[in-house]
């Protein structure tokens, strides 16, 4: 672990030489990728400058004890030593998960989907609910929420709405969501007072930009269609709203959130990266299906992941057997003890599986 820290340390050190550089501070890419690279390796840099520190107060402390001391100072020395020990312990554990890998995605800013599935109008009803207590989160992070596409019903609930959260970081904790919420409520729309089960699909994908997946004009089919919903004048009177079809995976985008053809083309373009950068990723994925899937983190958009059961106010994470009574602050967007949760139970399987 050490030679493996010295080797970051080193290279954190070439890179604040290099940021420096008068050639590399006019070039705007090298410049940017020296500067994300730097900023990812700065946590572990600073704690194991931190670790050096407190192992070399710590011998110091020790070879202190050994002399000869009065009973005053050599409790004061075995204080330290105690403190230094208890410190070092912490670092430890703190830089072994800085060194866990890390999801290249973590850092991107992410699309997401939330589909009414079993359940009907109440199903729609609760992807409407889930998008304001994503909103809501995205929000106390200082991320910033933008509607790509949505596809309302008579009710005021989502069959389909596509958005993006734009935050450093986004991915890394919005990853987790991707699955089947099932929701356990009395619906609005029943008389008889009696409770139903829905639920509602989330997939989170992490954004492709052009440098990711770069699509040709040749290989897309781009169709205008009048927009339809709630909306302005315009709704329904111009062609604003874009489909766009990538030819070769037969993948489809559509954006009628702004009023602009040219915006909103661009809007489906992205989502239309990003899916089939989603596409890729399950791909080299199933090349590794015989190994055992994580519990957390994986994507599935058929697995139950979480219960929102609104009778006793609680939620369960079923992937880490979470259970929290407090159903109102998280439909609230107050959802950050199930994400750090889940960022724990992932760690923690890495590192058990030794990587």
């Amino acid at each position: 672990m050490l030679d493996r820290l010295q080797s970051l340390a080193d290279r954190y050190e070439k890179l604040s030489e290099l940021l420096c550089d008068p050639d590399v501070a006019n070039d705007t890419k090298k410049l940017r990728d020296y500067s994300k690279e730097q900023s990812d390796l700065q946590p572990a840099y600073e704690a194991y400058t931190e670790y050096k520190r407190v192992i070399e107060e710590l011998d110091a402390a020790k070879a202190m004890q050994a002399e000869k001391l009065d009973d005053e100072m050599r409790e004061m020395v075995k204080m330290e030593i105690e403190e230094l020990s208890a410190r070092k312990q912490e670092l430890e554990e703190e830089i072994r998960i800085l060194l866990l890998p890390k999801d290249p995605n973590d850092d991107k800013n992410v699309i997401v989907e939330i589909r009414g599935a079993a359940g009907g109008d109440e199903a729609a009803l609760f992807a409407a609910d889930l998008y304001r207590m994503y909103t809501r989160y995205a929000d106390s992070q200082g991320w910033r929420v933008e509607v790509m596409d949505v596809n309302e019903n008579d009710l005021g609930g989502f069959k389909e709405i596509i958005f993006m959260i734009n935050g450093r970081g986004a991915y890394s904790r919005m990853k987790y969501e991707s699955g089947a919420h099932r929701v356990q409520r009395i619906p609005a729309t029943e008389s008889g007072g009696r409770i139903h089960t829905s639920t509602s699909t989330v997939a989170v994908l992490p954004e492709a930009e052009e440098v990711d997946i770069e699509i040709l004009d040749k290989d897309i089919r781009v169709d205008t269609f009048c927009s339809s919903g709630a909306g302005g004048q315009s709704v329904n009177t111009t062609k604003s709203a874009v489909r766009v079809t990538h030819i070769p995976t037969g993948i489809v985008a559509t954006c009628q959130d702004g009023k602009s053809q040219n915006s909103n083309k661009d809007k489906a373009l992205q989502v239309l990266r990003t899916r089939i950068m989603d596409v890729m990723r399950q791909e080299e994925e199933a090349k590794y299906a015989g190994e055992r899937k994580s519990k957390v983190g994986t994507g599935d958009r058929s697995e139950r992941i979480r219960t929102y059961n609104f009778p006793q106010s609680r939620v369960t994470d079923h992937r880490i057997g979470l259970t929290l009574h407090k159903l109102d602050q998280v439909m609230n967007g107050e959802i950050e003890d199930i994400v750090s949760a889940l960022n724990i139970a992932e760690q923690a399987e890495l590192m058990d599986k030794g990587e």
